[in-house]
């Protein structure tokens, strides 16, 4: 987390939206063997509970039940040109969105992974455009059990949260206009929409 306190959102649902908005995290846990990072697709069940899963033979799945760990998940970012500055005394920096979610984790039954990859697939199906929105039913129920069998869901219990919110809060509304401007010049769309926001 920046250390920088105008840069820090505690808004309770600030995780939430950036786990349905991106989908997508990193879970680190040290194990007997040192640390260990896995990837994996994330589920927002509510303000403190937070799904994802791994292959059964991921080199952390063994050791997450009843182990604390720490998922990341990270927004949009962008680099800041100096150039876009009135002020000629600043530094280039990296505007971005990120959240860290410490806590407990326990391992799901059959039944709750089932319900985790159901939901996963219709919030994700939802926003793909064009055509019928694929549905597990589609697959031949040996063929899905066999898929099931080689993963393992698991559910973090939020205990501590980290937000960093860095969109050039430290700069003036002027300098921020400025910023948001290069930014839209590269194509940067979702940093300079989150900046807009925090500009009003």
């Amino acid at each position: 987390m920046h250390p920088n306190p105008s840069f820090r959102d505690d808004s309770p649902d600030l995780h939430r939206s950036l786990v349905d908005a991106v989908g997508f995290g990193t879970i680190f846990l040290q194990t007997p063997a040192g640390p260990r990072v896995a990837h994996s697709a994330l589920l927002a069940m509510d303000s403190s509970k937070l799904q994802f899963h791994l292959a059964r033979g991921n080199a952390l799945t063994r050791h997450l039940e009843g182990s604390t760990a720490l998922v990341v998940v990270n927004g949009p970012d962008a680099y800041i040109s100096a150039r876009w500055y009135a002020d000629p005394d600043q530094v280039p920096t990296w505007n971005y969105i990120a959240v860290e979610l410490e806590g407990s984790v326990r391992k799901l039954d059959d039944a709750e992974l089932l319900q985790q990859l159901e939901m996963l697939n219709d919030h994700h199906e939802a926003k793909v455009k064009g055509g019928i929105p694929w549905t597990m039913d589609k697959m031949a129920t040996r063929h899905l059990d066999g898929l099931v069998r080689s993963i393992v869901g698991f559910e973090l219990e939020i205990e501590t949260r980290r937000e960093t919110v860095k969109l050039s809060q430290n700069k003036s509304v002027e300098e921020r206009e400025r910023v948001i401007a290069g930014l839209e010049q590269q194509n940067a769309a979702g940093i300079a929409q989150a900046m807009r926001r925090i500009n009003k």
